[in-house]
């Protein structure tokens, strides 16, 4: 029911459980629209914490916030308009702290940048330097807790330049 046919974040949450025996594994998702099948298969696992923002009203319409999975899964709706200082707000506020408490192993990030200014799927208004300011962040929570474990795959992004910049600013904190 959602955009893409292989859930490679999952996949590779997955693996890293059962072959690395990872005891915590957070799943961060920063793409425009709600990662339902994620959350899906990870809701009853309470080795992976599921992190979301998303703007809120766009299909697949799930990701609620009382959806809380076994209590490893965080929702955050954005509305639209909420522009780049909003989505720097949540994740300082209420995002990072959660993924900070949780303490991962490794952090897999699906970057989605379809809630980019121009991106003509939706309407958050983010700019390409709060992109890169969120994988900073997350960057250094990986070198905090995991040894600097990170791992980010691409998910959303259909204006081509707007997903170029983001790429590169995204892959530039990661380095």
């Amino acid at each position: 029911m959602g955009f893409c046919l292989f859930n490679n974040v999952a996949v590779a949450a997955a693996y890293a459980l059962d072959v690395y025996g990872l005891e915590r594994v957070a799943i961060v998702d920063f793409d425009v629209h709600h990662g339902n099948g994620t959350q899906a298969i990870f809701e009853r696992e309470p080795r992976v914490d599921y992190f979301s923002t998303h703007e809120s009203g766009l299909f697949p319409h799930t990701g609620g916030v009382y959806e809380r999975g076994v209590g490893n899964v965080m929702n955050v709706l954005l509305p639209p308009g909420s522009g780049g200082q909003r989505f720097r707000n949540v994740w300082a506020d209420q995002v990072l702290p959660a993924v900070d408490a949780f303490t991962p192993q490794l952090l897999m990030v699906s970057a989605g940048f379809d809630g980019h200014m121009r991106d003509p799927m939706a309407d958050l208004m983010i700019e390409t330097e709060d992109f890169g300011w969120i994988t900073r962040e997350l960057r250094l929570l990986a070198e905090r807790h995991a040894d600097g474990r990170i791992v980010s795959t691409l998910e959303g992004g259909y204006d081509l330049e707007a997903l170029r910049e983001c790429s590169v600013a995204h892959v530039a904190e990661l380095l």
